[in-house]
């Protein structure tokens, strides 16, 4: 009975939020797409059924074709209560709905009709469900406006609907769908996004701040934290950039006209966040002439041209992070902190399993008669056997549909690792890391690549201390049978998938273990 409630729980929350691929010609930006809706097979009776076809050619069934649906248990539920309930189709009692169309890293999109309250996370959880992806609390809204190369973060809460209320007609802009990690790290590993330098707490703490109080500070409304430091910032009307002494506080953003002094006098307001919201330049030193890559800029909700922007550029990474997290921190407070929670307190209220862990056996059906492993150390070793034959048999069927001339070795190697979702073929070094940046840089975040400049290695790209780091992956040769190493041949793995399950677990010669792998997905 849990289960079937749970069940009903998302029908539930998936008709409240969307229904699919509804679009005719003309709306939004989807011209001349057939798009297909999104039913419950339980349809409404005064509900029309529209399809689609080629040609620009559309019929409608109408309830009149369709007739009444007989009560198959008169003597179970009254003839009063409707067979179609309701409650499993709100969406059909939302009047307003738009379209909208959201993007991929590989720039395919879809377009789906929401209702005008969606918000981010609820277009998230959609694309996550029609996509088959793996809800890791990673995926993430993203609103680039192309025109001025910049982008942001669409906070879980947003109202989709109140963003693109502030684009221009004419703008261009884009929504897209892509994970990142470090949307809520800070709330993990604070001290790594915050440094001491750049913080000061005028509250009576002493000593060094442990992580749970660092992120007090930023929630309370009592406290009042402050992040100072050096920035460059283009002034206003100028292609120059200049350096000066920042101070971000509650109220606003402020600079010092006079050195690093915070006296009131010498602080000169820049912008506040009640209305305006932070992004990261994507093209920072070609658009506008940045000194370096880690530029980010404050922009206004309604003004969309680039005169309007108040553009800052942080010396490194670690600095333009520690900025735009203060701002996301002081704009939402402690809304950010719902946001980050609200999945993990769902997932512990509704497991994914509905029946015991302690209901599973082990079994062999080796013999002729099937039976229980009982032995635990015999249980461990059939599953790790059972592993390696299914490699085996991967390795051998994809490998048939290689050249005659490839050995088997070489071609189970090629073979194991290009259905891999860390695997990305032919990437550039380049791309590479702008995909690592993309999706959090954060300790942990890898993906693996065929080597550029020699055609037989692999590279792994390793995100550590929010700096990427590549390693050759060399191929190793012994006795005939071909081996892959990251440390010379001193340990030696059969395949790429070896590899990766290996630093999964040890960190090895690497700054870090491999935990969360760059992955790319057609919408």
């Amino acid at each position: 009975m849990s289960a079937m409630n749970d069940s009903l729980d998302e029908t539930r929350s998936l008709g409240e939020k969307s229904a699919i691929f509804r679009g005719t010609k003309g709306s939004g930006n989807v011209v001349g797409s057939a798009l297909i809706p999104l039913r419950s097979p339980l349809q409404p009776p005064n509900a029309a059924v529209s399809t689609h076809f080629k040609g620009n050619r559309s019929r409608t069934l109408d309830e009149t074709q369709m007739g009444h649906v007989p009560n198959p248990f008169p003597e179970l539920l009254p003839s009063s209560v409707s067979l179609v309930s309701e409650c499993l189709l709100p969406w059909t009692k939302s009047s307003a709905t738009q379209v909208i169309k959201v993007y991929s890293e590989d720039n395919t999109s879809r377009a789906v009709e929401v209702p005008s309250d969606i918000t981010a996370r609820d277009i998230c959880q959609l694309f996550i469900l029609k996509n088959h992806c793996i809800d890791d609390h990673s995926w993430t809204l993203f609103e680039q406006i192309p025109h001025l190369s910049i982008e942001r973060t669409i906070e879980d809460h947003e109202s989709v609907m109140e963003v693109q209320s502030g684009w221009g007609m004419d703008s261009h802009c884009c929504l897209y769908f892509r994970k990142n990690y470090a949307k809520y790290e800070f709330f993990k590993k604070p001290l790594d996004f915050f440094p001491e330098h750049m913080v000061s707490i005028s509250s009576e703490t002493n000593g060094i701040m442990n992580h749970s109080q660092l992120i007090q500070t930023f929630l309370s409304s009592s406290s009042c934290p402050e992040i100072h430091g050096f920035l460059h910032a283009k002034e206003h009307g100028r292609k120059s950039w200049k350096k000066f002494y920042f101070v971000l506080r509650r109220s606003g953003l402020y600079f010092s006209n006079k050195g690093t002094s915070k006296e009131p006098r010498h602080l000169q307001f820049i912008a506040e966040f009640s209305d305006s919201d932070v992004y990261t330049l994507l093209s920072g030193k070609k658009v506008y002439g940045a000194p370096t890559d880690y530029g980010f800029c404050v922009k206004a909700s309604k003004l969309n041209s680039a005169r309007d922007l108040k553009l800052l550029c942080a010396d490194d990474e670690q600095t333009r992070t520690c900025w735009v997290t203060a701002m996301r921190l002081f704009k939402y407070g402690m809304q950010l902190y719902q946001n980050f929670i609200q999945p993990h307190q769902k997932q512990k209220s509704s497991p994914m399993r509905s029946i015991s862990e302690n209901s599973l056996v082990a079994m062999d059906f080796s013999g002729h008669k099937s039976r229980v492993i009982e032995n635990p150390s015999e249980a461990l070793s059939v599953a790790v056997e059972e592993g390696l034959s299914w490699r085996r048999k991967s390795c051998h069927r994809l490998s048939s549909h290689g050249s005659p001339s490839t050995s088997q070795s070489s071609m189970s190697s090629i073979a194991i690792h290009v259905a891999q979702p860390w695997f990305h073929s032919k990437l550039s070094r380049d791309e590479a890391q702008k995909l690592i940046t993309q999706q959090g840089l954060i300790d942990g975040v890898f993906l693996v690549r065929d080597s550029q400049s020699n055609p037989r290695t692999f590279v792994l790209s390793l995100c550590h201390t929010q700096k990427i780091k590549h390693f050759q992956i060399l191929p190793v040769e012994e006795n005939g049978e071909l081996f892959y190493s990251l440390d010379d041949g001193h340990t030696r793995f059969t395949d790429l998938l070896q590899l990766v399950e290996f630093y999964q677990l040890n960190r090895g010669v690497l700054p870090c273990k491999l935990k969360h792998h760059c992955a790319r997905i057609t919408l």
